[in-house]
């Protein structure tokens, strides 16, 4: 005779059973769409991918806003604003004026000075950025984008001198430890963030009409020699490479002994200028380019 219980028995599977069961599979990595899942996309074999879609990402939404013409801006993530640093000098100041034998609040003085005086190139960069999008404001088929690298320093001055003048720019962020954080001046449909720096630097150079080179750190040099090498070697068309601070770049690099040692070419020293002010810089892209109207006061 059937046991009563098993006669009884439910049969089927109770909703809550059924719906242990799905929720046991859906939180499983191996449901989840591809593309949404975070795990899957950061595995190392996945890296083509990511490439690829980190190149994707900027290149679609630029193209979608017709932005194909740029000014790059590079230079030291260090500077600050002038009133920032004129600042920070009198506090150090009035510090070592309480304890005037302290060697490090001496050492506090000397760098603030030091960043009084580098404050001038944050200056200068947020004038020249300023004049270039004035005349891209005024003529729209001459019409040059600023884009930096995002963060502080020159590359905020360069999306600040945009603002100023009441044009949009672009700021390509990188992940770093430290100093790269997204600047306020930048207009944020184009803010975007890469982890390569060789697709970051693939962005800067396939819309750039002109290169702007403030002095910087080993960053700077790296963007600017990229630049030079793929210029010189052709695989980039030439164009206006402007390096701003006479007195900086002369006592950073011998140029000349490059030629004379015979590891370029005199012609490769024609490939960039070197001016002082923002006012210069802008003039020499105007005349490489003939644009109307370069001079602005």
């Amino acid at each position: 005779m059937a046991d009563k219980d098993e006669l009884h028995r439910r049969r089927l599977a109770s909703a809550k059973e059924s719906d242990e069961a799905v929720a046991r599979i859906e939180g499983q990595g191996s449901y989840k769409l591809a593309f949404a899942d975070n795990e899957f996309l950061l595995r190392d074999d996945l890296r083509a991918v990511r490439l690829q879609l980190e190149y994707l990402k900027p290149q679609l939404i630029m193209e979608q806003h017709n932005i194909d013409a740029t000014i790059v801006v590079f230079g030291s993530a260090r500077f600050l604003p002038p009133e920032q640093a004129s600042h920070d000098l009198r506090i150090a100041e009035a510090e070592l004026a309480k304890k005037p034998n302290d060697d490090r609040l001496r050492g506090q003085v000397k760098r603030a000075q030091i960043a009084v005086k580098n404050s001038f190139y944050y200056q200068q960069a947020q004038e020249f950025s300023r004049l270039a999008t004035e005349h891209s404001l005024k003529r729209p088929d001459e019409n040059l984008m600023i884009v930096s690298g995002g963060g502080p320093g020159v590359m905020e001055a360069a999306n600040r001198g945009a603002m100023d003048a009441g044009g949009e720019s672009i700021g390509l962020n990188i992940v770093l430890p430290k100093e790269q954080r997204p600047n306020p001046y930048i207009t944020p449909e184009y803010c975007f963030q890469f982890h390569y720096f060789a697709i970051r630097k693939m962005h800067f150079l396939q819309r750039a009409r002109a290169l702007v080179a403030f002095p910087g750190g080993y960053g700077t040099l790296d963007e600017l020699f990229e630049t030079l090498t793929l210029v010189q070697t052709q695989k980039s068309e030439p164009v206006p490479i402007v390096l701003v601070g006479k007195t900086f770049w002369s006592r950073l690099i011998n140029f000349e002994l490059l030629v004379e040692e015979g590891t370029v070419e005199q012609r490769d020293l024609e490939l960039f200028s070197i001016v002082d002010t923002a006012e210069e810089a802008w003039r020499e892209i105007c005349r490489c380019y003939d644009l109307k109207n370069g001079n602005h006061r």
